[in-house]
């Protein structure tokens, strides 16, 4: 069974010229061509065009999503990386949308705000706890002070640039590259380099155990899977780990 160009394009919300271009620089072809010239989609074509859709949701760009495609892992594999990502942004939009409602709730009815609910689903410091067990109170209270004192801007490019780079190992680990090839190895400088902006962690205090604490950062993004999903999942985040160990015998 297979569906012409027309009737996928409305369905997955996007254009016929788009599947077209798609087809022209050799992302997406057609399952066949008819007799009228239309291009048809069978089940494979459509699993691939949603990987497209959802890698493109990430950021990346066409020449990085055929590289992901064509020498990824499996389909079912990549799929569930992408469903664990998906299933975290929308527990975390679920909470900020709920928190928003009982806000216009409150204001509708002239009713007294409670700041208790108002900024779930926006919370930094849901891993308080943890960071302070792991490096200590002042990492935390470094940490805290600085991300409060940055201004809107600030942040919004400072989220960028860690999803970006989420986004970059994302594609390196889907496009089967080894941990110490040199773009794995330049994608972990500039994690390292990421960390060391970021006060009161190891990598941006002097005298700091910048290797243990890198090394011993990707064994967490490894066995949790709360940090691991932010890179494509198990898969992923051993990738990550990996080149991260690297790095760092190599260069801390």
């Amino acid at each position: 069974m297979d569906w012409p160009i027309h009737h996928i394009a409305a369905l997955a919300g996007t254009t016929s010229r788009t599947l077209r271009h798609y087809d022209d620089i050799g992302l997406l072809a057609p399952s066949r061509i008819a007799g009228n010239g239309y291009r048809h989609y069978d089940q494979d074509a459509l699993v691939r065009l949603q990987r497209i859709l959802l890698l493109r949701e990430l950021g990346l760009g066409l020449p990085v999503i055929a590289a992901v495609l064509d020498h990824g892992t499996s389909q079912t594999a990549a799929l569930q990386a992408h469903v664990s990502w998906l299933r975290q942004e929308q527990e975390r939009l679920a909470r900020q949308i709920a928190s928003v409602e009982k806000t216009i709730a409150a204001l509708q009815v002239g009713g007294n705000l409670m700041a208790e609910n108002m900024f779930d689903g926006f919370d930094h410091t849901q891993y308080k706890e943890e960071v302070e067990q792991r490096w200590g109170k002042d990492a935390y209270a470094s940490g805290d002070s600085w991300w409060r004192g940055m201004s809107a801007a600030d942040k919004a490019s400072w989220k960028e640039r860690l999803a970006a780079l989420q986004r970059d190992w994302i594609a390196a680990s889907e496009g089967g590259l080894a941990p110490e090839s040199p773009e794995a190895q330049d994608l972990a400088r500039r994690h390292v380099q990421w960390l060391t902006s970021v006060p009161g962690t190891p990598a941006s205090t002097p005298g700091g155990d910048v290797k243990d604490y890198v090394r011993g950062l990707g064994e967490m993004y490894a066995a949790d899977p709360r940090f691991g999903a932010n890179y494509g999942g198990d898969v992923g985040a051993a990738f990550v780990r990996d080149a991260l160990a690297i790095y760092a015998e190599r260069s801390l």
